[in-house]
């Protein structure tokens, strides 16, 4: 199946570190001003990665992954399903997570919803190999998921339940998303031609490398 126009790859996941096993002082929490900006700055790198799998014809992970293969197989909007996707996640995150974290998660979700439809209108490139779109766009993904989650948000679905699971069982979120990304990818064998998940699983390993090598529980104090 070649590439659908528009959106046609998303990666979208992250890592949290574990809280603090105590208050940090006041001058280390975070500003309504410094959440508002690392979501838009990490959304923004999300939304980039997510021209290049989509000019390279890659894959995704996670419930991003499912709204992938659902606009390839309805044609509608990558942004509206993505969004659609992540309605069930939203209990879990409020239940096991906090208010906080579920509100700056809808927020990242329902902002990265809108640039994956417009930004097509306002960036394109050329040419473009899908080993460059894996590399740089995992590079991407990591750096932009990183900032949301140091920050207590994400980009919901299968995140959610990582930060969950690395928050309450110490399970390495890295490793964790590499094993759920992968899987998701591989399913896509039964739609899209292998090279193409090929890519995409490099993609998935090179961010989830990033999250692990970067996002460890302590590293990170401020809340």
């Amino acid at each position: 199946m070649s590439p659908a126009p528009g959106w046609r790859g998303i990666c979208v996941t992250s890592a949290m570190d574990a809280p603090p096993p105590t208050t940090p002082p006041e001058w280390l929490r975070h500003s309504r001003f410094d959440d508002a900006q690392a979501i838009f700055s990490g959304t923004l790198f999300v939304a980039i990665a997510m021209m290049l799998f989509g000019q390279a014809g890659l894959l995704t992970g996670g419930t991003a992954g499912v709204a992938f293969l659902l606009h390839y197989a309805t044609g509608v909007s990558f942004g509206k399903l993505f969004f659609l996707v992540n309605l069930p996640f939203y209990w879990f995150a409020w239940r096991h997570m906090g208010r906080a974290f579920t509100i700056k998660t809808f927020s990242a979700i329902a902002l990265l919803s809108l640039m994956t439809d417009w930004a097509p209108r306002y960036l394109s490139i050329d040419s473009l190999h899908p080993a460059f779109a894996a590399v740089l766009g995992g590079l991407l993904l990591g750096t932009g998921c990183l900032f949301l989650a140091r920050h207590r948000a994400s980009l919901g679905g299968a995140t959610v339940l990582t930060l969950y699971l690395q928050e309450k069982r110490g399970w390495p979120a890295g490793k964790v998303q590499i094993g759920i990304d992968c899987t998701v990818v591989l399913l896509a064998l039964f739609v899209i031609p292998p090279q193409r998940v090929g890519w995409s699983v490099l993609a998935a390993v090179v961010m989830g490398l990033f999250l692990w090598i970067n996002h460890k529980p302590g590293r990170y104090a401020a809340t």
